[in-house]
C-alpha cells in the first residue's frame, strides 16, 4: 500500500467533505435568520446530493475513460468555493444555487479519487478505502464545529473560512503531481493485465450492494440532518450542543471506518457488511427510544461506529463486482445510491414538520430491517 499517496487522498477527501458536514450543521442558523421551514431547510440538503447523484456517475464514467490529475485537486476548489459563498446569498434561490456549486465539486472529487485509492491500496484496499474514508469521516465531523464557530464570530459570512483549508490541501496537491503519475503507471499495467485476462462484472451482486448503500444512505442522512435539532428542539439543547452531538456521531463513524477496513481485509468485505447492518440493527429504536441526553449521547457511539463500519467494504465490493468499471463503480456507490439518503430527506423534513422529529427517527429505525435480507445474499468477495 502506497500509505503516502493514499494518506493524502485522505486529506483531499477531508477537505471536500468539511462542506458536507457543515451544510447540515448550517440548518438551524439558516432556519432561524432566515425562517425556513423543516421542509425548505432540508432541501438545502435536497439540493447538494440531488447534484452529486446526478454527475457523480458521469464523472465516474469518463474517470475510467480519461484520467486527469488536475480534475482532484479543481473539485475541491469548485466545491470549497461555493460553499464559501453561502452566507453571502440574498434570496434562497441564490442560496440554492451556491450549494449546487458545491455539490458539483464534491461529485466531480470522489469517483476519481477513489479510483487513485484503489491502485495505491495494493493489495490491502479495503484497509486504504477506509483511511479514505476516514479523511471524509473526520471532515465531516470537524466542519459542524468549524462553521458553528465561525458562524457565531461572524455571522452566516464566516462560510467564506471552508476557502483556508481547501487552499493548503491544493498546493499540497500540486507539490505531489509526480505521486499521481506513479500511480497512473499502475494502472496502465493494471488495465494491460485485465486486457489479456478479463474479468466479468457481477452486475447482479452490484445491484444488490447499491440497494444496500441506499438503505443505509437512508438511516445516514436522517441522522446527519436531524440529530442537530432532535438536540435543538426535543432535547432542548443548545445549537452548539447540537452541533457536538453530531461530531459524536462522526467521530464514532471513523473509529467504525478503520476497523471495518481492517477486518475487511482479514476476514472477507462482506462479513464485515453483514456484521455492520445487524449490529446497527439495535441502535437506532433504543436512540429514538431514550429522551436523556447523556443517554443518547452515549447511544451515538454505536450508532456511528456500526453505521460507518460497512465504508471500506461496501466500495471496494463494489469495485470488485465491476473489475472493468471501477470508476463507475465509485461514482455509484459513493454518488448515486450513498446520495438517494439525501434525495429522501424532504420528504423526512415533511414528515417532522407534520409529526415531529422524534417520529423521523423511529421511522427510520426499521431500515436496517429492510436490508439485512439483502446482505446475506452478497457473494463473496477476493480478499
Amino acid at each position: 500500500m502506497n500509505i503516502r499517496m493514499v494518506g493524502m487522498l485522505s486529506a483531499g477527501h477531508l477537505t471536500n467533505d468539511l462542506n458536507q458536514g457543515a451544510i447540515v450543521a448550517l440548518l438551524p442558523f439558516l432556519i432561524t435568520q432566515n425562517n425556513l421551514s423543516y421542509t425548505a431547510a432540508t432541501g438545502i440538503v435536497f439540493a447538494f446530493t440531488l447534484t452529486s447523484t446526478m454527475v457523480q456517475p458521469l464523472f465516474g464514467y469518463l474517470a475510467d475513460r480519461l484520467s486527469y490529475k488536475w480534475i482532484i485537486p479543481a473539485a475541491l476548489f469548485l466545491a470549497s468555493s461555493g460553499f464559501a459563498m453561502i452566507g453571502f446569498a440574498p434570496s434562497y434561490l441564490a442560496l440554492i444555487t451556491t450549494v449546487v456549486i458545491c455539490g458539483i465539486g464534491s461529485a466531480a472529487f470522489h469517483p476519481e479519487a477513489a479510483r487513485y485509492v484503489n491502485f495505491a491500496g495494493g493489495l490491502k484496499k479495503a484497509t486504504a478505502m477506509s483511511i479514505f474514508g476516514v479523511g471524509g469521516s473526520l471532515g465531516f465531523a470537524l466542519g459542524p464545529l468549524l462553521i458553528t464557530t465561525s458562524v457565531l464570530h461572524w455571522g452566516l459570512e464566516g462560510s467564506i473560512v471552508m476557502l483556508i483549508p481547501a487552499s493548503l490541501t491544493i498546493l499540497l496537491m500540486l507539490t505531489q503531481s509526480s505521486s499521481f503519475e506513479s500511480l497512473e503507471k499502475i494502472e496502465n499495467v493494471v488495465v494491460a493485465h485485465n486486457e489479456s485476462a478479463p474479468k466479468k462484472d457481477n452486475w447482479n451482486a452490484f445491484l444488490k450492494l447499491t440497494l444496500t448503500i441506499i438503505g443505509k444512505s437512508i438511516v445516514f442522512y436522517g441522522l446527519i440532518t436531524f440529530i442537530p435539532l432532535y438536540w435543538v428542539k426535543v432535547l432542548h439543547q443548545s445549537e452548539t450542543a447540537g452541533a457536538a452531538a453530531l461530531t459524536v456521531f462522526s467521530m464514532s463513524g471513523v473509529v467504525g471506518t478503520l476497523l471495518g477496513g481492517k477486518l475487511a481485509d482479514r476476514f472477507g468485505h462482506v462479513k464485515i457488511i453483514i456484521l455492520g447492518c445487524v449490529c446497527l440493527s439495535p441502535c437506532l429504536p433504543a436512540l429514538a427510544w431514550f429522551d436523556n441526553v447523556h443517554i443518547a449521547t452515549l447511544l451515538l457511539i454505536p450508532t456511528g461506529a456500526f453505521l460507518l463500519m460497512t465504508y471500506g467494504p461496501t466500495i471496494v465490493s463494489g469495485q470488485k463486482y465491476l473489475p472493468n468499471h471501477i470508476g463507475f463503480s465509485s461514482g455509484m456507490t459513493l454518488g448515486v445510491a450513498f446520495s438517494i439518503g439525501g434525495l429522501v430527506a424532504p420528504l423526512l423534513g415533511s414528515v417532522a414538520d407534520h409529526y415531529g422529529i422524534w417520529f423521523v427517527l423511529a421511522s427510520i429505525s426499521f431500515v436496517p430491517l429492510l436490508i439485512i435480507p439483502i446482505v446475506f445474499t452478497l457473494p463473496a468477495t477476493e480478499i
